[in-house]
């Protein structure tokens, strides 16, 4: 199967839509409020009680917020690296394992420096965080102990990365967006740049959940990777997937003013059948009956991109085309 997010983005005679303004309005900027808010929530509580579970409920709400913009890496999320920064995942090296774990054996006073963004990438944002808070290898802390000291400043840098993400949008990359196609934006050479650039969020953002949060846990029949899901040690692999479809389900939305029934249906299958898989972490993918639920809510997924492109594609004058280097 070819790949959405090696696609080239193609222009289309069709005007664009009026839906940049809605997903400004009604979907990015809400978004990147309440992820804002959140960290900044996650930041309190961490200065009030730094223990792992003390800081376990706000981390959770931190993560969901993350999951209602993670599929905007466009602008402020891919610029300085914030969204890696964010959620260093997938690591496919262990960088945040042992990131994590260098500090807190040699103690590293980072944690107190005031200049935790600093640090290495693997060693910042919620992936690095959730290592504290629910791995057996750095969880059970104490309140006066060094590795409480490393989440309040992890938790501090979440805050400040969730503040400078919402302040980007709100105050330079809405009005790029808004104002594509005038005079002096070199972002967005026309106001279908613009609507091209959310399209791409959307296309590659399911991709994402197909590929990554579903593909990567499945691995290939004879050789599952459960031990790799997302978030598993914080028991969100499943809910990730949801609130990511969810999102993506709201970017689609407001992105296109066209009727999209096949579009509306694809993401209710996927949804229904993600609700009721019971399965948080993806350790079915190692039982073949198991599996064939998850396997079944991946295809349910490139259904969704499917429509997306059929419907929502057009709508806005854009189209997917494949490089000559994708394959089959």
């Amino acid at each position: 199967m070819r790949s959405l997010l090696t696609a080239t983005f193609l222009l289309t005679a069709a005007p664009a839509l009026a839906g940049v303004e809605e997903v400004i309005q009604d979907h990015a900027l809400p978004g990147t409020a309440r992820f804002a808010s959140a960290t900044a929530a996650l930041d309190a509580a961490a200065q009030a009680n730094c223990t792992d579970t003390a800081l376990r409920p706000a981390y959770q709400e931190a993560f969901d917020a993350w999951m209602g913009i993670a599929h905007l890496t466009l602008g402020p999320l891919e610029e300085d690296g914030r969204g890696l920064a964010i959620a260093f995942w997938p690591d496919t090296r262990g960088m945040v394992g042992r990131s994590v774990a260098r500090l807190v054996a040699e103690e590293d006073p980072i944690a107190t420096s005031g200049d935790y963004a600093e640090v290495s990438i693997a060693a910042r944002g919620l992936f690095a965080l959730e290592r504290l808070l629910y791995d057996d290898d750095f969880a059970g802390y104490g309140a006066e102990s060094y590795s409480c000291a490393l989440a309040r400043a992890m938790a501090a840098d979440l805050a400040n990365l969730g503040r400078e993400v919402d302040t980007a949008w709100r105050e330079d990359f809405a009005a790029a967006l808004r104002s594509a196609g005038e005079a002096g934006n070199d972002r967005f050479l026309s106001p279908r740049e613009a609507s091209q650039a959310l399209y791409t969020a959307l296309a590659t953002g399911l991709e994402f959940v197909a590929d990554q949060r579903l593909g990567r846990p499945m691995g290939s029949f004879d050789a599952p990777k459960p031990q790799v899901a997302e978030a598993r040690r914080s028991g969100r692999s499943l809910r990730n997937v949801v609130l990511s479809l969810e999102a993506l389900q709201g970017l689609a939305d407001t992105l296109s003013d066209a009727a999209t029934p096949k579009t509306d249906a694809a993401f209710d299958r996927a949804l229904s059948a993600a609700r009721v898989l019971e399965d948080p972490v993806f350790a079915g993918v190692a039982d073949p009956i198991s599996r064939i639920r998850v396997e079944a809510l991946q295809n349910d997924v490139r259904a969704i991109a499917e429509a997306v492109s059929a419907e929502i594609a057009p709508a806005l004058g854009v189209s997917v085309g494949f490089n000559s280097a994708d394959g089959d």
